[in-house]
Parts: C-alpha cells; sequence; structure tokens
C-alpha cells in the first residue's frame, strides 16, 4: 500500500506493507513503513499505546517515515489477536490488556525480535535503529534503553510509565534518550519525574528531559481529550531532531 504523506515542504510516497515478525512466543504482525525512495536508511521501532496499534499510531508512523526513516510499528497484542484495539473511551479495557501483558522476559523478548527483524533488512543501517512510543510504549520504550542499548543507537519516551526496576535498571542506559512528560499526567506524577531525572543525575548518565507543565497524558494525541496542540507540536520537533543527530549518517 502507497501512503502520501505530506511533511513540512515536499510530499514524500511511503510504502506500508504488513508483515510479521518470528518471536519465541509465535508471529507478531507489524506494520513497515517505507520511503519509495532507494537506498539503505535508519529505522525507528514505534511502540504502540495502551490503546493497541490504532489508526494514531499508525499515522505517526508514517509522519516518522516521511523524515527519512523506515519505521516498524509491533502489535505487541498479538498474544490475543481478536478485540485487541480500543477506542480512547474504553480506557478500562485498554488498562485490562496491558497489564495482561508479562513485562519480564516475553516482552523483551518481543521487542529484541524487533530489532533483529530491522537489522536483518537490507535497506536498514543495523547500527542506526531507534525506538520511541506512547504511553505504554513510551514506558517500553525506557525498558529498550535499559536492555538493548548495544543494540540500538537512540530512545525517546513519550509520558511512559517506568517501573521501579527500570529506575534501578538505568545503570544499563548507554545511548541518547530522550523523556516526554505533562505536568499534570494522573498516572505519572512530578514526584514520579524527579526520581526517574535524579537517577539519571546519580550515574552521570547522558540524558534529555522535558516537561510540559499544563499536558495531561497523552497530550500527543490529537483524537484525544487530553491534547494539547502546542506540547504535541513542541515535542514533535525536538523528537525529529533528536533523531536527525542521532541516527541520521553524516555525509
Amino acid at each position: 500500500m502507497l501512503v502520501n504523506q505530506i511533511g513540512r515542504s515536499n510530499k514524500v510516497q511511503i510504502e506500508k506493507t504488513e508483515v510479521e515478525i518470528s518471536t519465541p512466543d509465535g508471529q507478531m504482525p507489524a506494520f513497515l513503513y517505507q520511503p519509495c525512495e532507494h537506498g539503505q536508511k535508519p529505522a525507528v521501532i514505534l511502540l504502540m499505546e495502551a490503546f493497541g496499534l490504532t489508526s494514531h499510531i499508525q499515522d505517526v508512523a508514517a509522519r516518522i517515515a516521511n523524515e527519512g526513516y523506515v519505521v516498524l510499528t509491533p502489535d505487541l497484542y498479538y498474544r490475543e489477536l481478536t478485540n485487541n484495539k480500543f477506542g480512547y473511551e474504553e480506557v478500562e479495557q485498554a488498562m485490562a490488556m496491558m497489564y495482561r501483558l508479562d513485562f519480564g522476559k516475553p516482552i523483551e523478548e518481543d521487542i529484541r525480535a524487533a530489532i533483529a527483524y530491522l537489522k536483518l533488512q537490507p535497506y536498514v543501517f543495523p547500527e542506526k535503529i531507534g525506538v520511541t512510543g506512547f504511553c505504554l510504549g513510551g514506558g517500553l520504550s525506557f525498558l529498550s534503553a535499559c536492555k538493548f542499548s548495544n543494540e540500538i543507537a537512540a530512545v525517546a519516551s513519550f509520558y511512559g510509565m517506568v517501573l521501579d526496576d527500570w529506575i534501578e535498571a538505568i545503570t544499563n542506559i548507554s545511548v541518547p534518550i530522550y523523556l516526554f512528560y505533562g505536568g499534570v499526567d494522573p498516572f505519572i506524577p512530578l514526584e514520579r519525574v524527579q526520581q526517574i531525572e535524579t537517577r539519571f543525575q546519580e550515574l552521570s548518565k547522558e540524558y534529555t528531559l522535558k516537561v510540559y507543565p499544563d499536558a495531561d497524558h497523552g497530550f500527543f494525541c490529537h483524537e484525544r481529550s487530553s491534547y494539547n496542540r502546542s506540547a504535541a507540536e513542541d515535542s514533535w520537533n525536538e523528537l525529529t531532531q533528536f533523531f536527525h543527530r542521532h541516527l541520521q549518517k553524516s555525509v
């Protein structure tokens, strides 16, 4: 499928294909987005929200691809393939599905499989793979930095909940990481954000953290009531510049 994606000053054709990624628990469906230009490109793994692999996440994938990246969006709910996407008003159902995930070895194997899949593609620079995500995907992007710093080149996490074990595991992070949070997010209080930042500082880690004071959880998504246009636009600009610095090959 070809997707016309309009950028700031250019119109790029993006090829969208459905692929399957082999994991220890079976085949994980995913969408792959590629600019229709020839040659190798850096890649980004985009990890979904608690609401599943929604049309919004697919739209974000196309936007990132328009910036010159191959983008992979795995369906992390593949173990429950039916009824595994939710509307933004179905918060309780989405949270229930999310909490059925095993945040230990199974989810780590899923992320590892997605990284391995991209590294095998001849049109991807294997040393230039980034990870980003929102909500559930923001937390799992953080986990990716903790677990797979040797396999990836940069991580950007949007309002991701971070488990206590992951805060301890910050010691393992060796890639550039950018963390975006909302100042009035009821799921991630500022005290938690401060705890995360203090850990980075104690370990003298390279990181960037930005809090949008008036932004709520889900501020990036225009389909949600919590959408905050100024925070969404600023964080998008920050994201694209961050990935450009760390993923685009210097000429």
